[in-house]
Order: structure tokens, then C-alpha cells, then sequence
């Protein structure tokens, strides 16, 4: 998602540009781990630089917390980023680092790069305890099983506090009490 800014940068203020975005990118280095994005994002010149405003859809293989199947997520974005030249377009002089230290910059080629930026949107997006869906059954505590699928067929003792002792308790069987 590369965008080159070049004549954008030489615009007035409040100049505006509109792209769409269809494509794959990488969320890790070793390309295993990646996602189609789809949506669209509007480049429009501010007196620093210039501000990327963009919603996108896209979708990522998490691993459920509860019955640790993989699943596909849904995820979308709202984008919005300020992005600063490192040399000025006209006279290709290097220009002072911006202020802050996390923020993103132009190369000196004058290409934008929003690759970055929404890989890290996704993975802020990402649920911390993901879940297949909202109902899931997770496993048997007892013999692993995806209850998911169906009834494990195992039958294990419950142990249960009267009192503050621990006793045999109930018996259980696939994770519901008898």
C-alpha cells in the first residue's frame, strides 16, 4: 500500500486524493502470516504533511481461546494517521525529524507507506481472548475433548466445597451435572 505523494506534497493545503485498497499485506516478516484488506483511504495535505484517513475490512486465522480450533475473524478499521516528508519535495533538502517519535514519515522518494500503520491497527484490533463464536463450549476438562462437537462420553467426579471440605461431589458427565 504504497502511495507516491510527490505531486500531492507540491499541492495547497486541503488538496485531496482517494484510493482504493484491494490487496494482501503481511502482518509478520516471514510472510506466513498475512490478510486481504479491502476498503478505501483519502490522502488530503496538511501544512505538516499528510493526513491518511481510510476504513478498511479485513480478516485474520486466530486460534479460539476456549476450544483452541482455528477460526476466521472479522475485523474493521478506521484509519487515521499524519504522515511527515523526511526531505523537501522541491529541493530535496533533509527535513527535521517530526516531534514525535513514533510517528510516521514519507521516504525520501516521496512514497507513502500505510503497510506499517495498518498492521498495526490490525493487531491493536485483534481480540486479546478471540473466540469461534460467542457460544463456544470449549473442552472437556477432563479428557480434552472439543465439545463443540458433541458429547465427550467421559464421565469424571466433580469435586465440590460444603463447608469448606472437599468431597467427591457430584458426578458429571461431558461437563453437565447428573
Amino acid at each position: 500500500m504504497q502511495f507516491n505523494v510527490a505531486q500531492q506534497l507540491k499541492s495547497s493545503i486541503g488538496s485531496n486524493r482517494s484510493y482504493r485498497i484491494d490487496e494482501a499485506i503481511d502482518l509478520a516478516d516471514g510472510g506466513k502470516d498475512g490478510c486481504f484488506l479491502q476498503g478505501g483511504v483519502n490522502l488530503l495535505r496538511t501544512d505538516r504533511g499528510i493526513l491518511a484517513m481510510g476504513n478498511f475490512e479485513t480478516g485474520v486465522r486466530l486460534v479460539c481461546s476456549r476450544c483452541l480450533g482455528l477460526f476466521h475473524c472479522p475485523l474493521r478499521l478506521t484509519i487515521e494517521e499524519e504522515y511527515f516528508p523526511s526531505v523537501d519535495v522541491v529541493s530535496d533538502i533533509p527535513l527535521p525529524p517530526p516531534e514525535e517519535a513514533s510517528a510516521f514519515t514519507i521516504d525520501r522518494n516521496h512514497i507513502l507507506d500505510l503497510s506499517e500503520a495498518t498492521r498495526q491497527y490490525i493487531l491493536l484490533a485483534t481480540p486479546l481472548k478471540p473466540l469461534c463464536r460467542p457460544d463456544c463450549a470449549g473442552l472437556c476438562s477432563y479428557c480434552g475433548h472439543n465439545l463443540n462437537q458433541g458429547h465427550c462420553g467421559c464421565r469424571t467426579l466433580i469435586p465440590t466445597t460444603v463447608s469448606g471440605k472437599t468431597g467427591t461431589g457430584k458426578e458429571s458427565n461431558n461437563g453437565t451435572s447428573t
